[in-house]
């Protein structure tokens, strides 16, 4: 789920073509009755074929309840971005559609997306039903959202229980030099202490923005200018970097790691450690047993995760989202009132394994189990939202792209320095300046 390798070069130059039609046709019903709404869903369970049997009885009870069949197409994560775009410079779209939360104010700016103001909010059912730290991840400040949450995610460390008993390590670690400590106890033998997927460039710049918070550092200023060299950024930046270069304790293979290679690693006991997005659902799907594993916080440098520098992970997760230029807003709203309802927010996330966006729902047991708990509790106190600016999504591909560099220079061997890393990143800041 959620992993993304597009690549943009200048989304806030894209336009919508005005006047020109997305979505489906309203065939004979109009936008009061429309007949059939369009779902751009985003790949979110094992594969497409997996997400596709979850989410088909769900929009055959929308159209049971409202006559409105919904032609649903989960699209990939190497594709998602792309494909939007292309969409919204050609006004050609679904109407309703997924993105990641950390693309919203990119998105935003093109103007493709129906802005939720107040009408449309109570159209769904109002905006104070949705958790508060998800709308902080839903568009630029002082804006109407470009979208609304679905679908919640926050980072949690996952560790092999046997791995660590064999090892002689008493629980999981709760700084990073723990971390590391634990982890070359447990690479030997052909395993390694902790995977990660080095060519994945969101993984890579979620954890380049947390370690880069837990240094004192940002990637962009007050102002929304890039300061990708800030000492805090190349800090956080070559410290992720190092569990390959110097800490020598996940396997220099991980730096070509895009396809979730990382929690099969994990699953299949090559990794004692995985830092993941709610992986209990794809553990289970890859044979791993629930009690042959255990999830803590995310570490940090010192401490206990919190604020400030203790953040240990970031507001994750997928927004819901309608065409601005939909013919069929009535639908698209009914739609996202749907699946954002109390019904569906249980079913759907307790299906993928995520979290409800939607307080009232979040209070059902079947979200209070030891990973929910662990989940939940670092997005109320120790998560940071990405920055909501224009530019991040070229963020995401520049940096990300600045770290699968240094991830391929540490696994052939070549140094990886402070001045290597902040030479990376001044080349990534120079490509979005121009």
């Amino acid at each position: 789920m959620r992993r993304i390798t597009a690549a943009i070069a200048a989304i806030t130059a894209i336009t919508t073509l005005a006047g020109c039609g997305g979505g489906t046709a309203t065939g004979n019903g109009g936008n009061k009755a429309p007949k059939t709404l369009t779902y751009w869903a985003s790949n979110q369970g094992k594969s497409l074929d997996d997400d596709k049997q979850k989410l088909t009885p769900e929009l055959q009870k929308f159209e049971k309840q409202t006559g409105i069949h919904v032609k649903l197409e989960v699209v990939g994560w190497p594709d998602l971005l792309n494909r939007v775009l292309t969409a919204a410079s050609s006004g050609q779209g679904p109407d309703v559609l997924n993105i990641g939360n950390t693309w919203s104010a990119s998105l935003q700016a093109t103007g493709a997306l129906m802005p939720f103001d107040d009408k449309a909010f109570t159209a769904i059912g109002g905006k104070d039903r949705f958790v508060a730290s998800a709308l902080g991840s839903t568009g630029a400040a002082g804006k109407p959202p470009a979208a609304v949450p679905l679908y919640s995610l926050a980072y949690g460390l996952y560790y092999n229980k046997k791995l660590f008993k064999d090892a002689g390590i008493a629980g999981p670690p709760a700084t990073w030099a723990d971390l590391v400590a634990d982890g070359k106890k447990l690479s030997t033998g052909g395993k390694h202490g902790l995977a990660i997927e080095g060519a994945n460039n969101a993984e890579n710049i979620h954890h380049a923005y947390i370690f880069a918070k837990q240094h004192n550092g940002d990637f962009f200023d007050a102002a929304g200018n890039p300061t990708f060299t800030s000492p805090g950024a190349v800090a956080g930046v070559k410290q992720y970097i190092d569990f390959i270069a110097s800490d020598k304790i996940t396997a220099p293979g991980n730096a070509e790691y895009a396809q979730n290679q990382s929690l099969q690693d994990f699953a299949t006991g090559k990794a004692g450690m995985l830092l993941w997005q709610a992986a209990g659902v794809q553990l289970a799907q890859r044979g791993m047993k629930p009690e042959d594993w255990g999830v803590a916080p995310v570490p940090v440098q010192s401490g206990t995760p919190g604020q400030g520098a203790n953040v240990d992970t970031m507001v994750a997760g997928i927004n819901l989202a309608v065409f601005k230029n939909t013919q069929n807003q009535d639908g698209a709203l009914k739609f996202v009132k749907f699946m954002t309802s109390d019904e569906e927010q249980k079913i759907l996330n307790g299906k993928y394994g995520s979290i409800p966006a939607v307080t009232s729902a979040q209070s059902d047991p079947q979200f209070s189990n030891p990973e929910q708990a662990v989940l939940r509790q670092g997005l109320a106190k120790s998560a940071v939202a990405l920055p909501q600016v224009p530019k991040e999504s070229q963020f995401e591909d520049l940096v990300g792209t600045a770290l699968k560099d240094l991830f391929a220079d540490a696994a052939a061997g070549k140094p990886v320095t402070t001045e290597s890393v902040q030479k990376r990143l001044e080349k990534a800041q120079q490509q979005m300046t121009g």
